[in-house]
């Protein structure tokens, strides 16, 4: 066999590839052993008729095609090991030339990954904010902590903003219920802004009993984009009375004896999430300055495909009604050009970090233990609220193991440059990322960037000290 390479761009190749005949033998002996299977002829039993009585019978043409389908793919994917060539996607596959008993010519056009030049990243600066600690954040702390051991009390007088009430609803369309809206007996914090828009101006300053009627815009169901009349029902108003901050509130929310101490724990514990935060920016900087000076050629057909996975999810979060999704937007006050340019700049730039992050894990060569595997399908497991097996499942059943592995790596790559790159803060302080971090492991650094910074008082409360 023999195999060409011409390239066509950047990021685009054609590969020539010239097959002798002699080389297809295994091909025409499998292409005979399928085709005897599937017909039956009188005289000669099923897989036992002979070449020459097939191709009599089927025609030579019938016997080549079978040929080409099965070896083209084979040869394509031989003429690639030779490694020169590392295609991004399926080829586009043309036959040119069968000329029988002599040769098999065919032509596979493909995107390939694009040569990149990578900065010294040592050279890279960039500059986060600083980590500090106000009086004002840890008192925002303890109020949480207070709110959150605080009682519900009933009372008898109109609502107030912070209140909870007990609420009945119903909802008409130019005179037509909205089975969707209609609800009894819903619990609700006035002016927490979970419901629909109006309903807090609504509640605040009805009484018990009290029946309200406002005009919003409903964002779901069939009648989404849709003006609707609301009707709510105030049933029961009940407020929160917060515990006194002192000992026997520091006693009863945390392992503290005095309420100094549990203060003091919230300082330190808000110092260890804003680093954390602060690492998080320094990735997401670090990454937008190594993208910023590598020049990538981006592969028209990988842009597309993203673009594409971006559209539908768009799509899914209205359940696949475009109809919501362009009412959603004109609630938002954009055009769907406008959405649909957005999209197709991100999908631009998501390629582009794909690529020079695998350029980075090539250079570095970096791979992916089955340990580090393991550990993100546990933390994609619990995210998505399945078990990692159920979730392996999945992945595999869907073809993600390999984008899972990529993704790893990735992340390992984006912490090779971290951790090598000059961050510092406003005041100009150097900021230690390997001390966030651990030199060990910096693929906790991608692991950062995708789960949620827990906030202090999450960290701190928990259950009733016992004596």
């Amino acid at each position: 066999m023999k195999s060409t390479v011409e390239q066509l761009g950047p990021t685009r190749v054609r590969i020539l590839v010239e097959v002798p005949f002699e080389e297809l033998e295994p091909d025409f002996d499998r292409a005979y052993r399928k085709m005897a299977q599937q017909v039956r002829i009188p005289g000669f039993r099923p897989g036992k008729v002979p070449a020459r009585v097939l191709e009599q019978r089927l025609g030579r043409g019938a016997v080549l095609d079978e040929v080409v389908n099965e070896a083209v793919p084979a040869k394509y994917a031989e003429a690639l090991s030779s490694g020169e060539v590392q295609p991004l996607g399926q080829p586009d596959i043309e036959v040119t030339k069968i000329d029988d008993g002599e040769l098999l010519a065919f032509t596979a056009e493909v995107d390939i990954r694009p040569k990149i030049t990578l900065p010294v990243f040592e050279e890279l600066s960039v500059s986060v904010e600083d980590v500090q600690i106000t009086d004002a954040e840890v008192d925002e702390q303890v109020e949480t902590l207070r709110t959150r051991f605080g009682t519900l009390t009933g009372v008898q007088r109109p609502a107030r903003q912070g209140d909870f009430v007990v609420i009945d609803l119903s909802a008409t369309v130019d005179g037509e219920e909205v089975p969707d809206a209609a609800t009894t007996g819903l619990s609700y914090e006035v002016g927490s802004g979970e419901l629909i828009e109006g309903i807090d101006e609504a509640l605040v300053g009805a009484a018990e009993g009290e029946q309200k009627t406002f005009n919003t815009s409903l964002v779901a169901g069939r009648f989404a984009g849709r003006e609707a009349e609301v009707t709510v029902t105030l049933t029961s108003v009940k407020q929160r009375e917060l515990p006194e901050p002192d000992d026997e509130f520091a006693q009863l929310a945390s392992e503290f004896d005095t309420f100094d101490e549990l203060k003091a724990d919230l300082r330190e514990r808000l110092d260890q999430v804003k680093s954390i935060q602060q690492g998080m920016q320094a990735r997401d900087k670090v990454l937008e300055a190594l993208l910023a000076v590598t020049e990538v050629p981006l592969p028209d057909k990988m842009v597309e495909a993203e673009l594409e996975v971006r559209k539908r999810d768009a799509v899914h979060a209205f359940d696949h009604e475009g109809g919501r999704l362009e009412a959603w937007l004109e609630q938002q006050g954009q055009s769907r050009e406008e959405f649909d340019a957005e999209l197709r700049t991100a999908a631009a730039e998501a390629v582009k970090t794909q690529l020079v992050l695998d350029a980075v894990a090539d250079t570095e060569k970096l791979g992916v233990d089955e340990s580090e595997l393991t550990e993100r399908i546990v933390y994609q497991a619990q995210r998505s609220g399945v078990s990692p097996e159920e979730y392996v499942q999945r992945a595999r059943q869907a073809n993600q193991l390999g984008a899972i592995y990529a993704d790893v790596r990735r992340g390992k790559a984006l912490a090779s440059v971290l951790l090598r790159a000059t961050v510092t803060d406003e005041s100009g302080n150097v900021v230690d990322i390997e001390a966030l971090y651990g030199p060990a492991t910096p693929e906790v650094v991608e692991e950062a960037g995708a789960a949620p910074a827990a906030t202090a008082v999450d960290e701190a409360s928990g259950p009733s000290r016992s004596e």
